[in-house]
């Protein structure tokens, strides 16, 4: 599953990164690898990783291509998307949810059933 993300630190972002590490059993219960992603630097995720326990690896996007390639651009220049993507494991995407505004975070019930419908 890819997590994007704006940026670290950020207020909106730090609670959804938050909210999946407290949910963190839950996920790893599906069995799925779950990566966030987002535009900072590798510096910048170990810091915010750290900061608030983060459980998941967390990888830098920095040139924005990785983003671009899955349709993760937000309306603010230069920012992801806050978008998920559960991937099966032939490598199809199953479940999409991109927010070009990213104001409202996705709900953990939502992708964790995301998570578990592409498992089939």
């Amino acid at each position: 599953m890819l997590l994007f993300y704006p940026g670290d630190e950020t207020p909106i972002c730090t609670r959804q990164m938050c909210s999946v590490r407290d949910r963190w059993e839950d996920y790893a219960a599906t069995g799925a690898e779950v990566v966030g992603l987002s535009t900072n630097s590798v510096d910048s995720h170990k810091s915010f990783a750290e900061h608030h326990n983060l459980p998941l690896r967390l990888l830098a996007d920095v040139n924005g291509k990785v983003s671009e390639a899955y349709g993760a651009r937000s309306l603010i220049p230069g920012k992801v998307a806050r978008s998920v993507f559960v991937i099966d494991r032939n490598g199809i995407v199953k479940y999409r949810d991109v927010r070009p505004l990213g104001l409202f975070r996705p709900k953990d019930d939502d992708i964790i059933k995301a998570i578990r419908d592409a498992q089939g």
